[in-house]
């Protein structure tokens, strides 16, 4: 299950900012999955409620932004949105797509004291 290493890496990061931002503790931590980006948001949640104890985020809420994939057709020009890394492209039936948006997994924002 490699959310719980995403997690310790979130962990990193927000110890990383609390000396680099002279806070105490973090209060909500809020990130971007995209649908494409092979992470599973309820194992996440599992892992961020395991690796936060302890720490400056013990009661931190974890709120998780899902995005959509898009994907740009690379014979016709038009973007759309991809359930699959490999549809084809509605309007021209193209495979040669470039996925655009979908692969991210970032942290979008902190509520911290």
């Amino acid at each position: 299950m490699h959310e719980m290493s995403l997690c310790e890496n979130i962990l990193g990061i927000l110890k990383e900012q609390a000396l680099a931002q002279n806070f105490e503790t973090v209060t909500r931590v809020s990130v971007e999955i995209g649908s494409l980006s092979c992470v599973e948001p309820e194992a996440l949640r599992f892992g961020f409620d395991v690796v936060m104890r302890g720490s400056l985020a013990e009661d931190a809420t974890l709120e998780i932004i899902e995005t959509e994939a898009l994907a740009e057709c690379l014979d016709c020009g038009a973007t759309s949105a991809i359930a699959e890394r490999y549809d084809p492209c509605p309007m021209c039936g193209s495979h040669r797509r470039k996925v655009t948006r979908g692969e991210e997994f970032r942290i979008r924002e902190l509520e911290v004291n």
